[in-house]
């Protein structure tokens, strides 16, 4: 697993107000968890975030340098949370959680797929559908992986793949349910055609139309007579 280096220094204000002056600064708050310590409040560098996210994604070791007026505190963490704005789709605020690299963690990581195209299901019409889009798992923090992949180039229609059948990396751990089903092939929903009426076929008039247009007739005979 790669390491990276994320510059951050510590924030002492708080609320609403607050955060939103730092924002309007380019930087983004965050807090720092750790077991048996207090959260340090931090903020670091949007475009800098940005940037590590983009080139890296949200599933890599981080050496947070966390400057405190003259001294710089390093610490190992990895992105726990992050919150958007899902108008803007800027970033809010975000989670990191302190870490040891002898200690295990536990972590979600994306569930993705290869092969769609070639499953002889999608090519028969079917859907391939994403049950679980994400696996709990555990391992050291050198063993985290940014995703854990699943061939489905082989799936029929109506068959699927379980947890317990998808191979981890070296050093990991899946703790999610393994009779959980991960992907499938379904049926596609069939529509039904609309109705066409048939050429020429006129549409029928209702009984009391009918009967009035039939009144109305007899009567303009007798009075021509």
């Amino acid at each position: 697993m790669e390491r990276v280096v994320l510059h951050a220094e510590r924030r002492e204000g708080t609320g609403k107000s607050a955060v939103r002056k730092l924002r309007t600064q380019g930087l983004v708050p965050a807090i720092v968890y750790a077991k048996h310590e207090s959260p340090v409040q931090v903020m670091t560098n949007r475009r800098e975030l940005v940037k590590l996210l983009h080139q890296q994604g949200d599933k890599v070791l981080i050496d947070l340098n966390v400057k405190s007026g003259d001294a710089t505190d390093n610490k190992t963490v990895i992105i726990k949370e992050i919150q958007y704005d899902t108008i803007r789709e800027d970033i809010l605020h975000v989670d990191f959680q302190q870490i040891k690299l002898t200690e295990k963690i536990r972590v979600h990581v994306p569930l993705q797929t290869k092969g769609d195209a070639e499953a002889p299901g999608v090519k028969e019409g079917g859907i391939l559908e994403h049950i679980l889009r994400e696996l709990d798992i555990e391992c050291l923090p050198a063993d985290l992986p940014r995703e854990i992949l699943v061939d489905v180039s082989g799936l029929q229609i109506s068959e699927s793949i379980h947890v317990k059948d998808l191979h981890a990396p070296e050093g990991v751990t899946i703790l999610t349910d393994p009779e959980q089903i991960a992907v499938l092939i379904k049926f596609a929903a069939e529509e039904k055609p609309a109705e066409v009426k048939p050429e020429g076929e006129v549409a029928v008039e209702p009984e009391v139309i009918k009967k009035k247009k039939e009144e109305e007739a007899e009567g303009g005979a007798k009075e021509e007579k």
